[in-house]
């Protein structure tokens, strides 16, 4: 393995979990994934494939948040939020490993919209 695909290795494990930032500071793991990604996109391309991933699923996570929301009126939204909010914190993590290792893998539930 080159020396560039260890760096982009390990930009895209960056990537992935940036998204845990928003752990620490409100919104940053919204903000921090889009600046990392726009920042290396160009000098990385193999960051390109894992950014889709990233914001696939940032927009999906977003997307089940509405819905889990809207169904707290009928009481299993709570369930449905709880569970997003674990997958949220365990997909990254796995994504993050399995970039570290050169591997794009794609967040189960995502809806696609970058392909």
């Amino acid at each position: 393995m080159s020396s560039d695909d260890k760096e982009t290795n390990n930009w895209a494990m960056i990537l992935h979990l940036s998204m845990l930032s928003g752990l620490v500071v409100p919104l940053a793991g919204l903000v921090v994934p889009i600046v990392i990604y726009v920042l290396k996109k160009d000098s990385m391309p193999g960051l390109k494939p894992h950014g889709y991933v990233v914001f696939n699923w940032m927009i999906s996570a977003i997307i089940y948040a509405i819905i889990s929301m809207i169904l707290m009126i009928v009481g299993i939204g709570f369930l449905l939020l709880a569970a997003l909010g674990l997958v949220s914190l365990i997909f990254p993590i796995i994504g993050g490993v399995k970039a570290s290792e050169g591997e794009v893998w794609p967040y189960p539930l995502s809806i696609k919209f970058f392909k």
